[in-house]
């Protein structure tokens, strides 16, 4: 997929009714009020050559980068890159983050973020590549649910 492809994914999201339970998706995961898309995923890297992941996730970094490009564009400027180490300790502390943020805070570092407009939702997008063991993916989240 594109950058346009993956704007097309996160446009439906905007306007799709969220599901009454947790469950899979066409696109990835939801829950009541979130959609979590999985918008693109490296091929290989979780049983593969570990000296590929690092070229692999600057290349996923680039595609979070151009989709956010266009984001911006429809959306206004994202807010400052929202780091999610913050959730990781407050959940290890045994606060309960909640759905979507704390299902991505254990798989992405950092988050650009936009507020909701006129479809109420706040859209994130983030680079998964925190497990080491794990194939790389680039996450869009659309959610009604403030950021914690």
């Amino acid at each position: 997929m594109d950058s346009a492809q993956h704007l097309a994914v996160i446009d439906q999201l905007c306007s799709r009714a969220f599901p009454g339970q947790r469950g899979r998706t066409d696109v990835g995961t939801a829950g009541p009020g979130w959609f979590i898309a999985e918008l693109a995923t490296s091929h290989g890297l979780r049983e593969g050559d570990p000296g590929e992941r690092a070229p692999t996730a600057a290349d996923f970094h680039a595609l979070k980068d151009s989709v956010a490009r266009a984001l911006d564009r429809r959306r206004g400027v994202h807010q400052q890159p929202w780091g999610t180490q913050g959730l990781r300790m407050r959940a290890g502390r045994g606060e309960e983050i909640p759905e979507p943020w704390g299902t991505v805070s254990v798989r992405v570092d950092e988050l650009d973020l936009w507020d909701p407009d006129d479809t109420g939702r706040w859209i994130a997008l983030g680079v998964a590549d925190r497990d080491a063991h794990d194939e790389i993916q680039l996450l869009a989240v659309v959610t009604d649910i403030d950021p914690p």
